[in-house]
């Protein structure tokens, strides 16, 4: 993908590498035993941009996005609308389909981070209320056309959340990320609402994050509120799980699973099956255990220029997370 944004090859040429990189990961994915599995997001630019590639109403010069190593990233702007999303996440979903002999996860974008498109200043003849309606629609379809195509479960990427919070201690615009999302959700029933689910962590690019300095308690109690079936929440980079977990035991509800996180994909080093157990274990005494799963805490790359993580080491966290949670359901017995 580098190659391909620095023009040093033509777009033309990619489909039989995205194909072999799928291919790969998913063969990959599926020997560690996981269960459920995704395509590691292989042919996307980044998480929050496959929707938006090519449109040709954005401009470069959005929102920025500051991370503690220093480094920083932009989003476009939206410049006219109506707002309609390039592509829909459905795309990569039957494409790893094709691949995989188990059950699927497709990570789709929040309509809140997609929200950060539409400027403060306003677009003439089209005003903000019409771009969230175009947005929660898209948002909604994107979500719907995926369960559509069978995937096990739609998980929305959500990093913003906990940036929210360091924007606007306040929490108005947490509030209003929460209340945008909930009017995507809302078009969904219960029942399907059991298969969607949000993803939180405070950034993870190129080893480093964006708000991982903002205290889990000013996001959490508001999390919980989003009309969704499983979350998937970052921890095992946490410095005081244990006060974690005591916040989730707070404020989660029963008909809600909680995917924890068991593996750091920050973190160089790779975790052994028993640092898992050992966090499974912990999470177990605050989590009842028909609520909890494991999970690892973010991607691995989540932008398509991130090489801070090799595929060789990506794989091994994820087979200790498998196997630890393995080690960690036999101690429990169940």
């Amino acid at each position: 993908m580098l190659r391909l944004a620095s023009g040093r090859i033509a777009p033309d040429t990619m489909s039989p590498l995205y194909e072999r990189a799928i291919r790969d990961t998913i063969q990959r994915f599926e020997a560690t035993g996981s269960p459920v599995i995704t395509d590691g997001e292989q042919s996307k630019p980044s998480f929050i941009g496959y929707a938006i590639h090519g449109l040709e109403t954005l401009v470069p010069d959005g929102v920025t996005i500051a991370f503690a190593d220093g480094h920083v990233r932009q989003l476009p702007r939206l410049t006219a609308g109506p707002f309609r999303y390039r592509t829909y996440a459905d795309t990569f979903l039957e494409e790893a389909k094709r691949h995989a002999r188990v059950p699927v996860k497709q990570a789709v974008i929040s309509a809140s981070a997609l929200s950060l498109l539409y400027p403060q200043d306003g677009i003439p003849g089209y005003s903000r209320d019409a771009f969230l309606d175009d947005l929660t629609r898209e948002a909604a379809r994107d979500i719907r056309r995926c369960l559509a195509k069978g995937a096990h479960i739609v998980q929305i990427d959500f990093t913003e959340g906990r940036l929210a919070a360091k924007l606007d201690p306040t929490k108005h615009l947490l509030k209003a990320f929460v209340d945008l999302n909930n009017r995507v959700l809302e078009r969904f029933t219960p029942l399907e609402r059991k298969r969607i689910g949000v993803h939180t962590c405070p950034g993870g690019d190129q080893d480093s994050t964006h708000s991982a300095d903002v205290d889990y308690g000013q996001l959490l109690p508001s999390l919980f509120g989003l009309k969704v079936g499983n979350f998937y929440i970052q921890l095992a980079s946490e410095k005081d799980r244990g006060r974690v977990l005591g916040i989730i035991k707070e404020y989660a509800r029963p008909d809600q699973k909680l995917f924890i996180g068991v593996i750091d994909p920050i973190n160089p080093r790779i975790e052994t099956a028993e640092d898992v157990r050992d966090r499974v274990l912990e999470a177990a005494e605050f989590i009842p255990l028909s609520q909890l799963g494991t999970a690892d805490d973010c991607g691995f790359a989540p932008f398509g220029d991130d090489t801070s993580t090799g595929r060789d080491a990506a794989f091994a966290k994820i087979s200790a997370r498998v196997a630890g949670t393995r080690l960690a359901a036999q101690a429990l017995k169940v």
